[in-house]
């Protein structure tokens, strides 16, 4: 009979620790705040992957002292080496893309684009809890890097 509990006991276990290590390839579909709390993001599969646009911009317009000329007009990707790219709206951009999901909490082989300098990074995400991503966006490999804390919105 001891021994009946104990691997019921052990099985018990094991059902509640894979639960907890596996995780839905969806738990980072939402809306994330950046580090800076400037931008959301929303996270969404795309094609397969995941995908993720900015929603909302703390300041969607360019500020009075402007130094090229666009005070009070919407954020543009002003600085995009693609000269027909500059003209495009930076809120509603797709900022990350690409991303299939690792397993263990992780999305890898995508592509993150920093609006602020016009240069897109190879980037992976890690979901350390429910509410809280880190956004790794590298040149080469993940060592040169920088990484980002987002926060969950809803």
């Amino acid at each position: 009979m001891k021994k009946i509990f104990i691997i019921f006991g052990m099985a018990v276990a094991l059902f509640w620790a894979s639960r907890v290590y596996s995780q839905d390839s969806d738990a980072i579909v939402g809306i994330w705040w950046n580090q800076e709390k400037e931008a959301q993001i929303e996270i969404y599969s795309c094609d397969g992957k995941y995908c993720g646009r900015i929603i909302w911009l703390k300041e969607p317009n360019y500020l009075a002292n402007d130094p090229k000329g666009m005070a009070g007009k919407p954020k543009v990707d002003r600085e995009n080496p693609d000269p027909s790219k500059r003209e495009r709206p930076i809120l509603g951009m797709n900022l990350v893309w690409g991303f299939s999901y690792s397993g263990r909490n992780l999305w890898e082989n995508g592509f993150i684009y920093d609006p602020r300098d016009g240069k897109t990074y190879k980037c992976k995400m890690t979901l350390e809890t429910p509410d809280h991503l880190k956004v790794r966006g590298f040149i080469g490999i993940s060592l040169i890097g920088k990484t980002n804390d987002w926060t969950r919105v809803k």
